[in-house]
């Protein structure tokens, strides 16, 4: 059974874009392969959090993921920190990567750009996102087109690693499902749906009441003309709000398409609610109950010792190849 790597950080609220196009996935993935799934915090902190909040957030985004369908049972659901061989080989992989490389970066430029001054954590996040995947030997990572890069440096430094010091790693492969996997923005279309957009109006969070996303996808931007046609390129903002009506809906887009043609932008943006609206209730009542429950703590502390497991023998590898003592 091959094995799956993948995590999201606990920044922000998690989006309708979130679980179109990485949650679904990892619950579906897991009946097929090995999956480990964490809340990525130590890469959070690459920016200032508020503890308080980052605490909260951690644990909603582990909630999110069981409500989403992944059984912790089946995967191993985990926070980052709670294994501490992650913060260790990354710093082992620090000192593999050049320093041309991480400037590189594009996710660097665009999280440091126009400001004064930035943490050193943030330069070298990709060091870490590497050590997250090799230290598991993950044969696939689901990663989104705006992590690809780092997948791509990620591979580089393994096979750099089995190069000097012998096989070790497994080089990884990226998972970028066909359908579903780049939600846009409600008030851009040119820009990805994101929890860290500081418009709240531009994402749909996962835990939004019903009324708030009615009023959000009815105040979305559409283009001009009133037709329900899927055109990326002369009507990019329609054709995203197709898109999430397809997903939502479990039909293709000319389907949409035909349900619509003649009726104009008020009736299909209506619909578009009530399907985004009938997806997201069970999952935040699944949510609701999760974190009633109690059951959370169990979960991650579970997840985290399976995960442990996987992950120290690796280490133990990495650390007697590269010259360490290691009793």
């Amino acid at each position: 059974m091959k094995r799956v790597l993948s995590g999201i950080q606990p920044s922000g609220q998690l989006t309708l874009g979130n679980y179109i196009g990485a949650l679904r996935n990892f619950g579906k993935l897991q009946h097929t392969h090995e999956c480990f799934f964490m809340v990525v915090d130590l890469h959070a902190v690459t920016v200032p959090q508020e503890p308080a909040a980052l605490k909260e957030q951690s644990e909603a985004v582990a909630a999110l993921f069981i409500a989403s369908g992944i059984d912790p049972a089946k995967s191993n659901v985990f926070m980052q920190s709670h294994v501490t061989a992650h913060a260790e080989l990354g710093w082992l992989l620090t000192t593999l990567t050049y320093m041309g490389e991480l400037e590189r970066m594009t996710q660097f430029k665009d999280k440091s750009s126009g400001k004064e001054s930035v943490g050193a954590g943030l330069f070298t996040y990709p060091s870490l996102m590497a050590a997250d995947i090799l230290l598991y030997n993950a044969d696939l990572v689901p990663v989104g087109d705006d992590q690809k890069q780092h997948l791509e440096l990620t591979r580089d430094l393994a096979h750099r690693f089995n190069t000097r010091y012998g096989q070790t790693f497994t080089i990884p492969e990226p998972y970028i499902p066909q359908v579903g996997a780049r939600i846009m923005s409600l008030d851009d279309a040119s820009k990805k749906m994101s929890k860290s957009n500081p418009n709240a109006g531009s994402y749909i969070a996962m835990l939004d009441e019903p009324d708030v996303i009615r009023k959000k996808i009815s105040r979305a931007v559409t283009d001009s003309g009133r037709e329900v046609k899927f055109d990326p390129q002369g009507k990019p903002e329609v054709s995203n709000l197709i898109s999430i009506y397809a997903q939502c809906a479990d039909m293709t887009v000319q389907e949409v398409e035909a349900m619509y043609e003649g009726q104009g932008y008020g009736p299909f943006k209506k619909d578009l609610a009530e399907r985004v609206v009938a997806v997201l209730e069970p999952i935040q009542q699944r949510y609701r109950d999760i974190r009633g429950s109690g059951e959370l703590h169990s979960f991650l502390r579970q997840g985290a010792e399976r995960a442990a497991a996987a992950a120290q023998p690796v280490l133990r590898q990495v650390k007697e190849k590269m010259g360490f003592l290691v009793f």
